[in-house]
């Protein structure tokens, strides 16, 4: 039985990281390939290179959305404004659930200057729970 996105999307978060997780699970049905993926949104996960910024499981979203329906033509303004309300919704709907897509929000810790073993916790336990929310609301917007 072939795994649904959201299964996928929650099982790579086990070996990579949430922003990995998310783009890699619908990578090839727009076009790219997993390695590629995996590459180039390794440094939006932990909050954008724990920058205490964006969640990567939020920025892998915003990734995939881009991937579908992006602008890639100087005319096409209707794919922008359509990407742009895919991501608009979907920040709507993971901010009402989580009261945040900042990752130091979510995880009431520092990444990169925070208590190590606390954050190590925080992660273990609520990560895996923004990567399938994260992969709910995408199959939603998409």
């Amino acid at each position: 039985m072939k795994k649904t996105r959201i299964e996928e999307a929650t099982e790579i978060f086990g070996t990579f990281d949430c922003s990995q997780a998310i783009l890699s699970a619908w990578c090839e049905d727009y076009g790219l390939d997993k390695k590629t993926a995996l590459k180039l949104s390794c440094g939006f996960a932990s909050g954008m290179a724990r920058l205490n910024r964006t969640c990567g499981a939020v920025t892998g979203a915003y990734l995939v959305i881009g991937l579908k329906h992006g602008k890639c033509r100087p005319d096409d303004s209707a794919a922008k404004e359509k990407t742009f309300a895919l991501i608009q919704e979907f920040d709507k709907r993971f901010t009402e659930k989580h009261g945040s897509t900042n990752c130091k929000e979510l995880l009431g810790v520092d990444l990169r200057d925070g208590d190590a073993v606390v954050a190590k916790e925080q992660v273990r336990k609520k990560c895996p729970v923004f990567v399938r929310d994260a992969a709910e609301m995408l199959e939603a917007v998409l």
